[in-house]
């Protein structure tokens, strides 16, 4: 395997890894310019989405989701989208800008909310986000969803939760396709810093829930993307992930993006960008 690969942190002392795995080096430590975008184009694809649903998936405050479907008969594909913030930041309220770029390619979209850290731990948040999947396609023919057209996409930590739960999901429960963007797949690098403060792994639990330690075989196609504005380490991440996936006999397609760091990447899955395009193909309706 190629040596650029292959994450590095094992080389690393704990600061150069908390410099390693803090995209916000990238952009100069201010993230308030991207949540602030994040909220207000969430703010206007929820006024255009008269009948968006809020739907509980358990029986948690914070386990809910927002789901929003095309008008016409369905069953319509679904566009499913899990949040990053390390596990302990944002929710779905800064989740929902793809909506309406999703609702004009004929797909629903939903915006999956989880517990944060630390009033959760890691692997509850796993299994909360394989709930909401569960709930989706279990309800499908009451919302008139295709349960064989789910495509889910992450960002950052809800690309690690996406991979996660994908891989925890039973064979006929698994996505036709998954779309990681400037994810993290081995976790254990964050053990011993500040990143791990509110999550409280030790290298154990790390190993156990990292999507590049785990048996990769029958996971759905996928592209694993990143931008090109991005920390060595969280290319690496995706590169190695990816690799691994292409290794499983896994269809993986990778790119990394011009002009898009770890925080504005997000704003290509619904576009006409070729992230956009991808999430078109995989929502087709299947050749028999």
């Amino acid at each position: 395997m190629d040596a650029d690969t292959q994450p590095r942190w094992r080389e690393m002392t704990a600061a150069e890894r908390e410099d390693a795995y803090s995209p916000s080096t990238m952009v100069g430590g201010d993230l308030g310019r991207f949540i602030a975008s994040y909220a207000e184009q969430s703010r206007a694809a929820y006024a255009t989405c008269p009948d968006l649903q809020t739907l509980h998936y358990g029986q948690a405050e914070t386990q809910t989701l927002d789901l929003v479907v095309p008008q016409g008969a369905g069953p319509h594909p679904l566009h499913v989208f899990v949040h990053g913030g390390y596990w302990q930041a944002l929710s779905k309220k800064e989740s929902f800008f793809a909506a309406p770029g999703t609702l004009a390619q004929g797909i629903a979209f939903s915006a999956v909310d989880y517990t944060l850290a630390p009033g959760a731990a890691l692997g509850e948040i796993v299994d909360e986000v394989i709930s909401a999947i569960r709930f989706l396609i279990m309800q499908s023919d009451a919302y008139g969803l295709d349960p064989t057209r789910v495509v889910i996409s992450g960002s950052s930590a809800g690309a690690h939760l996406a991979a996660m739960a994908t891989l925890r999901l039973g064979a006929s429960e698994r996505p036709a396709g998954l779309m990681l963007l400037s994810g993290i797949y081995d976790l254990r690098p964050l053990v011993g810093t500040y990143i791990n403060d509110a999550i409280g792994m030790d290298d154990k639990s790390a190993a156990a829930l990292s999507p590049a330690l785990c048996d990769l075989s029958g996971f759905p196609p996928s592209v694993v993307a990143w931008g090109d504005n991005e920390t060595d380490e969280f290319k690496r991440q995706s590169l190695h992930f990816a690799e691994l996936l292409q290794q499983a006999g896994c269809a993986t397609d990778t790119r990394e993006v011009a002009g898009r760091n770890h925080f504005d990447i997000v704003h290509d899955i619904a576009s006409d960008s070729a992230l956009g395009g991808w999430l078109a193909r995989l929502a087709r309706p299947k050749e028999h």
